[in-house]
This record gives structure tokens, C-alpha cells and sequence, in this order.
């Protein structure tokens, strides 16, 4: 899978409506570390290090959170139906930027407004989870459909307010998901966020297979499910926060990926996780390639990773089926 996710790395850079030969594309990343001679035109440095470098990075960084958030809200709640806008994350970062794009803010202030919302909806979800009688992992899943619908009714006001000809359209591209116009700046947020969020997963995932047992014998075990659950919840919550702020909203990575990889390794998280994220990275980047290229006007990704998406995982639920 590495392989194939550096083989889409390099192609990712030779297609586009403007050419760059393959070798030009290697000597153009490797001149920040060696003395090459320049046998490439401006056009084609900026097309690269400009242009396309920032926007594959990010694909990249998009693709590997939002599967890893994925498998970690599967793995904590056992339903192989948990995405990473199960705890209404991706809600609550659909506000947050609409009321950003509403209150005339900056791109730079989008992606903050859309950030800071989504850790909000998922602190609220905690908060009357943890606050409700009965089963825990019950009353987060009804506490993140509850506390979701209401960021999206909040939302569809926002859009019902704003102004059709400026900020509707802005609010509404936004919604469908995109990486076009992506600068480094937003590749290091996002990158930095989701090295908070990815690097305690990495670490965890050893004990992450212990969840599936009681917590009386898990902590017989030496592990405190409740405190595992929780660190998991947050490190996925932070990597979709990351995720949907600098993208939008991109569905199905996070629930198809985490399958296919399932199907790959096992459901053991030691293999399982790192499997996922780079996965994602491939999808995600295979897929904002069919977007650029597919049509003369750039396709929203978010609508390509749901035609690509929902009838493979279609197909995955009718093969299941059929082997049962």
C-alpha cells in the first residue's frame, strides 16, 4: 500500500490540464535538496511547488485523518456503520464555517471558526453522554444524532439568511467539499491538528483491540476501558475536527476505508490502523485526481467519494451477505 500511495503521489503531479513530464516533476522536488542544474520553466516549478504540492499534501493528510477517525469510532463503539461524523463533528464544522463565510471572515478564519465548532458539538455530545442514565456508549451515539441535527438545522438557517448572490454559493461549495486553492499555511494547520489527534491513535492501538472486552475483564487486563474509550473519542474527534475544516465535508472515506483495510489485515489494530491510513491517503488522492481531471469544471470531491463510496460499500454489504 505504500507503494501504490508513492506511485499516486508522483502521478498526482504529471496530470492535470498543464503537463509536466514526470522527470521534470522529480527534479523540480529534489532541487530544494541538491544542486541541480534548472532544465524546467517557471510555469512548471510554480505548477508544482505552488500549485499542486500543497493540494496533494493535504489530500493526503485529509484522507489518512478521516480514516483513522474512522476506525477509531468503529473500534470504540463496535458498529461497523461509525463514521467520523458520528459524534456530530462534521456538523458542527459545517456551522462553523458557514457562520464564518455568514459573518465575512477570512479563508484562515473559515478554517479556525470550522475547527473550534466541531471540538464544541463533540464536547457537547460528551457532556450529555456522560450526563444521561443508562448505557454510555448508547447515550453518546443518541447524543451525537441529537446535538448533529441540531448543528445542521443551525446550518440550513445560515444558509436560509445569507446572501444569495455572495456567501450562498460560497456556503453551499464549501458544504460539497474541495482542496482546490490549497497554500502551505493550510497544509501546516492541518498537519500539526492531525499529528495531535494521529500520533496517540498510532500509540493506542495496541490496546484498542481490548475494547471489545467487559470492562471488568479489560481492567483485570491492566487497561481502564472508560479512560481508553475517551482518549480514542478525542484523538478522532481532533483528526475530523482537522479533517472537515480545511476540506469540507468529505463522506464515506471514513466508513469505506476502514472496511476495505479490515478486509486486507484483520480487525487486529495493530495492523488494522496503519493499513487504514494509508489507504485513505491513496483513496482521497486517487480521488481529488478524477476531480481536477474528469471534467473541464473541478468536481466538488465530497460528491465523487459518495459516487465512489456508497455503491462499493453497496456491493461490500451484498457480498457479506451472500457469504453469510
Amino acid at each position: 500500500m505504500a507503494s501504490a500511495l508513492l506511485a499516486l503521489f508522483l502521478l498526482s503531479f504529471v496530470v492535470g490540464r498543464y503537463g509536466v513530464p514526470l522527470g521534470q516533476v522529480v527534479r523540480i522536488l529534489l532541487s530544494g535538496v541538491l544542486p541541480l542544474g534548472q532544465t524546467w520553466t517557471d510555469n512548471m516549478a510554480i505548477a508544482v511547488l505552488n500549485v499542486r504540492l500543497p493540494r496533494i499534501l493535504l489530500a493526503c493528510l485529509v484522507g489518512c485523518g478521516l480514516s483513522a477517525a474512522g476506525t477509531g469510532y468503529q473500534t470504540v463503539f463496535q458498529n461497523p456503520m461509525a463514521a467520523p461524523d458520528i459524534l456530530g463533528a462534521s456538523s458542527g464544522a459545517c456551522f462553523g464555517a458557514a457562520l464564518a463565510i455568514l459573518t465575512g471572515q477570512s479563508a484562515v478564519m473559515i478554517t479556525v471558526f470550522a475547527f473550534l465548532a466541531s471540538l464544541l458539538s463533540v464536547a457537547l455530545v460528551y457532556l450529555v453522554g456522560n450526563h444521561t442514565r443508562g448505557n454510555r456508549v448508547v447515550n453518546l451515539l443518541l447524543a451525537g444524532i441529537m446535538v448533529g441535527s441540531l448543528f445542521s438545522a443551525c446550518t440550513s438557517y445560515i444558509k436560509l439568511v445569507a446572501d444569495p448572490t455572495n456567501q450562498l454559493p460560497q456556503i453551499t461549495y464549501w458544504l460539497m467539499g474541495s482542496l482546490s486553492g490549497t497554500r502551505m499555511g493550510t497544509v501546516r494547520f492541518a498537519a500539526v491538528c492531525m499529528a495531535v489527534g494521529l500520533v496517540p491513535l498510532l500509540l493506542l492501538r495496541w490496546r484498542m483491540n481490548l475494547l471489545t472486552l467487559s470492562p471488568d475483564e479489560a481492567r483485570a487486563m491492566g487497561v481502564h476501558t472508560d479512560r481508553l474509550r475517551l482518549a480514542v473519542i478525542l484523538s478522532s474527534t481532533v483528526l475530523t475536527a482537522a479533517a472537515v475544516s480545511v476540506s469540507g465535508m468529505i463522506g464515506w472515506v471514513g466508513l469505506v476505508i476502514p472496511h476495505l483495510s479490515r478486509r486486507i489485515v484483520g480487525s487486529d489494530c495493530r495492523r488494522l490502523m496503519p493499513m487504514a491510513c494509508l489507504f485513505g491517503a491513496a483513496f482521497l488522492l486517487l480521488v481529488d485526481n478524477m476531480a481536477r481531471c474528469l471534467t473541464a469544471t473541478e468536481i466538488p470531491i465530497g460528491i465523487l467519494t459518495a459516487f465512489v463510496g456508497a455503491p462499493f460499500f453497496i456491493y461490500l454489504m451484498v457480498r457479506g451477505g451472500d457469504r453469510s
